[in-house]
């Protein structure tokens, strides 16, 4: 999949989270991109079934859509998280997860979770010393 495609699901995902229905425009404003570029991207997205529209234009994911974002958060999440805890800037952190998370293999992921969760035991450990 593409890092666009799965920005977009990551952005809808996110959007999901509040009160409101989500909407081309929200996903645009969201991006930052204009409103064309987010309907052609939209409407490739309905084609390859990760969204679904209703007749008011909210949109919502399938449940494939919905299992690649949740994927892409959690990436992003995790390696923010652990850049900031390197000392690197939340802005910069956030920044930089954001283009490793596509490009990402699984079992390089699944090194830094394990690194991390190392980590973390090591540290209570510690604590209880």
């Amino acid at each position: 999949m593409k890092e666009s495609a799965e920005n977009y699901l990551e952005a809808i995902l996110m959007l999901s989270h509040g009160q409101k229905p989500v909407r081309s425009v929200d996903v645009a404003n969201e991006l930052g991109f204009s409103k064309p570029s987010v309907s052609v991207a939209m409407r490739k997205l309905r084609e390859s079934g990760l969204i679904v529209s209703d007749s008011d234009g909210h949109i919502t994911l399938t449940d494939e859509g919905r299992k690649i974002a949740k994927t892409m958060y959690e990436r992003h999440t995790i390696i923010s998280d652990w850049l900031i805890s390197l000392g690197v800037d939340k802005q910069t952190a956030l920044h930089d997860a954001c283009k490793i998370e596509h490009d990402m293999s699984e079992q390089s992921f699944a090194a830094i979770q394990k690194f991390i969760k190392k980590g973390e035991t090591k540290n209570v450990k510690l604590e209880r010393n």
